[in-house]
């Protein structure tokens, strides 16, 4: 069968794609046993439906800047050629450690990479949701969220992106905010039927 649509995950290594993207959906994605070993997109597939695990890009402890680089680019080449079938990207963030890691970028006056691929995707006219992951861990819910808001140019308070920004535990297993946002889109675009491949609560 043919790949009408695709779901694509982003976002920095070890911030959790794979293990959201099992939580999701129920299937396991290959994993490098360290980070920069996983150069190539990695597919699950329901259907003509197709949700990717892009590989992690930033700082990667031991791995050459020419390499980090590399992957960078290739993340942007896969994303050009497919951009037509995209019906969503995930851009998955460390909640606790993003406006830190934006920040210190914009200090040395350089664009932060995370900021540099929402606007890409953007300018591409890619639906982007953001998946603020480990939520758990940060004391000061709304707060953190507000100011992760802002760090992407949105006005917070964050509550008015409801359908753009989506607080989440991979690990724990709540996902149900990332879900419920992902089904309104399949919704949108008619495919109901995808439903039953998109997980809402902790199984």
């Amino acid at each position: 069968m043919s790949i009408n649509h695709e779901i694509i995950f982003a976002g920095r290594s070890n911030v959790g794609k794979s293990s959201l993207i099992r939580r999701l959906t129920g299937k396991n994605v290959r994993t490098g046993r360290r980070p920069g070993v996983t150069r190539k997109p990695v597919h699950v597939a329901f259907k003509d439906l197709l949700i990717t695990d892009l590989p992690g890009y930033g700082f990667l402890h031991g791995v050459s800047g020419d390499v980090q680089e590399s992957i960078k680019d290739s993340i942007v080449h896969y994303v050009e050629a497919n951009c037509d079938r995209i019906l969503c990207a995930v851009q998955v963030i460390d909640t606790g450690a993003f406006c830190e890691i934006v920040d210190r970028w914009s200090e040395r006056g350089e664009i932060p990479v995370d900021i540099e691929l929402f606007e890409f995707l953007c300018d591409l006219d890619i639906d982007v949701i953001i998946a603020a992951n480990k939520i758990d861990l940060v004391k000061n819910r709304d707060s953190a969220l507000d100011q992760i808001v802002e760090r992407f140019d949105l006005l917070p308070p964050w509550k008015q992106w409801i359908d753009v920004i989506a607080p989440i535990s991979a690990k724990k297993g709540d996902v149900s905010a990332l879900s419920g946002i992902v089904r309104t889109r399949l919704h949108e675009i008619g495919r109901d039927d995808l439903f039953r491949h998109i997980r809402t609560s902790k199984r």
